[in-house]
């Protein structure tokens, strides 16, 4: 019985093999002739431990047949060429000055074309190619007016053609350049754009800031999510005009390098790695908001005498979500403030939070605190601070005075909130019409 079995076994193998062979692998012409099996038969009758040592090797098959949708030879998006011309009718006429080419609404460009010029309006002020897969910058050369270059969302690695070569020098006009989420790993070549007002650079692969200590006239800098992890002195001390820095989601240690920048307004340095607030002394009659959320920020690191402990005048907003605060004190002097945002610290009484009853807040965020368990934790702070009108995301009086309360109250549903405002606006507009009517 053991032997019929495996003569049984190995004619099924034999011909599985054929017919796999004859209709994946061979040619027709080579159909004549039976493929070769990858098992050595043998016609003599073996012994049971002669029969134990043979293992049948099948040799791998052909996986072409897995590609769906497509075949092995066909070329990634990437790599097919695709011009701005050829997504978009493009006209040259001198009364167009903006061009805008968006990837997610059709086709994605791959190529900007090193003859663009030739294509656009020679007055082109603003040239936006956002979400393609550039991978390259070409062909700006010559495009004297343009002011507005956006190449947000694509996967260019490197700042080219902004010197423009014999053709002109598009940088030296350009006021605005947005070059965000891109690979980007060196932002020197910024430097060839003196005139610029704003700069994007934000969600590449930068590691120090370079390229701007001349850059005199830009008002505000986007650097965020890249891999900074020194406030360079050297480049920063020359933006004499700057009003907003942000550089969240860096590996920033320290807040340094910002003596010189007297009339900064907005200051962003969150989620980095920084454990004290300092080195501010020259904001403190400008700085009007400062986002330092997701740090490592304690109260002694919060009360340094170059940082919140100075009496800034402007100061509106101040977010420290995130850190590891227990109490209010560090802003209990800070009597411009109207938001204070210090949700998700370790602060775990309403005596806590009594440092800071004197000011004047409008809204204040103490949501993910051991506090906001106590009981009528809500009504206490409104009496603590009388001038609130938002408590974490939950205004005071807008719906609450007509009777509809928080969001919690209304179970958080947006939809019923916004019907609930409805009905008051139709509420206050039925008396007013029908004194029209009269």
């Amino acid at each position: 019985v053991f032997f019929s079995a495996s003569i049984v076994d190995y004619t099924t193998y034999r011909a599985i093999r054929m017919f796999l062979n004859n209709r994946i692998t061979m040619s027709s012409d080579d159909q004549k002739e039976p493929p070769t099996a990858s098992v050595q038969a043998d016609n003599t009758i073996a012994s049971d431990d002669e029969n134990n040592k043979k293992q049948a090797v099948l040799s791998p098959l052909p996986l072409e047949w897995t590609k769906m949708g497509g075949t092995i030879d066909d070329p990634s998006p990437v790599d097919i060429v695709r011009y701005p011309w050829e997504v978009m009718e493009i006209s040259p006429n001198p009364e167009e000055t903006h061009l805008t080419i968006v990837g997610t609404a059709g086709q994605k460009i791959t190529r900007m074309g090193s003859n663009l010029k030739d294509y656009v309006s020679p007055n082109l002020t603003h040239l936006v190619f956002r979400s393609h897969l550039i991978r390259t910058m070409e062909g700006l050369a010559g495009m004297k007016n343009l002011e507005l270059l956006e190449l947000y969302d694509n996967m260019i690695d490197e700042l080219q053609d902004l010197d423009g070569g014999e053709g002109g020098l598009p940088g030296a006009g350009l006021k605005v350049l947005d070059i965000s989420y891109n690979v980007i790993r060196d932002m020197t070549p910024v430097s060839l754009c003196p005139n610029l007002t704003e700069l994007y650079i934000a969600q590449n692969k930068i590691k120090s800031i370079s390229g701007l200590r001349h850059l005199k006239n830009l008002r505000k800098i986007d650097l965020g999510a890249n891999r900074i992890r020194v406030m360079e002195e050297e480049e920063l001390s020359g933006l004499e005009n700057l009003e907003e820095l942000w550089l969240g989601k860096n590996k920033i240690e320290k807040i340094a390098g910002l003596s010189k920048l007297t009339k900064l307004r907005r200051l962003d340095v969150q989620s980095n790695r920084l454990t004290k607030i300092e080195n501010l002394a020259a904001q403190v009659d400008t700085l009007e908001e400062l986002y330092l959320a997701h740090n490592g920020i304690d109260n002694e690191g919060a009360k340094c005498e170059t940082g919140l402990a100075l009496p800034f005048t402007k100061l509106d907003t101040l977010d420290l979500s995130r850190n590891r605060l227990t109490d209010t004190s560090p802003f209990a002097h800070l009597k411009s403030l109207s938001e204070l945002w210090i949700s998700g610290n370790d602060i775990k009484a309403f005596e806590d939070v009594e440092p800071i009853a004197g000011l004047e807040l409008e809204g204040i965020y103490l949501e993910y605190n051991p506090v906001d368990k106590e009981f009528e934790y809500r009504k206490k702070l409104k009496e603590m601070i009388p001038s609130l009108n938002q408590i974490d995301a939950n205004l005071i009086g807008g719906l609450a005075q007509h009777g509809y309360g928080s969001s919690r109250s209304s179970g958080g549903n947006l939809v019923e909130r916004m019907r609930q405002l409805q009905d008051v606006v139709i509420q206050k507009a039925v008396p007013e019409t029908s004194e029209e009517n009269d």
